[in-house]
């Protein structure tokens, strides 16, 4: 039984115990925030996993407003307003966030086309000029048979 519980992940949190709310619905709300907020420092964390001491400002800044009585909804769009829609480890699809909802996958499609490219370019080499739609004229007797001397040298 310890072994199954010592494989069990832990959920990670840089909350300090100073920044938890004494009103259990309200610290559950934050923690719901927090997660779906991104660090700007880490920018691959949420403010709630990160140890960064701009992510503990916004934290802190995040259940200061849910003190004040504001929403959910009314949290985001004051922290949104203030560091933009970046801050969002969710953003919203609209044009200023277009690129980084399509931005992979254009990117993706760039790299099929440039490796495609590259691809056929090694098979056209490796095949050689005439497979290659070259123009190169068969060899004459005179070369064959320098070349036949030149490869029998070789293997002397």
């Amino acid at each position: 039984m310890a072994a199954l519980l010592a494989l069990t992940p832990v959920a990670a949190s840089a909350v300090q115990p100073d920044e938890v709310l004494k009103d259990p619905a309200l610290e559950g709300r934050a923690r719901e925030i927090s997660k779906d907020l991104r660090c700007l420092v880490c920018q691959n964390q949420s403010i709630d996993d990160s140890n960064a001491p701009l992510a503990r400002d916004l934290r802190v800044l995040v259940r200061e407003r849910l003190t004040a009585g504001d929403s959910n909804q009314q949290v985001l769009s004051f922290v949104t307003d203030r560091y933009g829609d970046y801050v969002l480890l969710r953003p919203p699809f609209k044009a200023t966030t277009l690129f980084l909802w399509i931005g992979p996958f254009v990117i993706l499609a760039i790299g099929g086309v440039v490796t495609a490219l590259y691809l056929r370019g090694r098979k056209g080499a490796a095949d050689g000029p005439m497979a290659a739609g070259g123009d190169t004229a068969p060899l004459t007797e005179d070369e064959r048979r320098r070349l036949d001397a030149l490869l029998r040298k070789d293997k002397a």
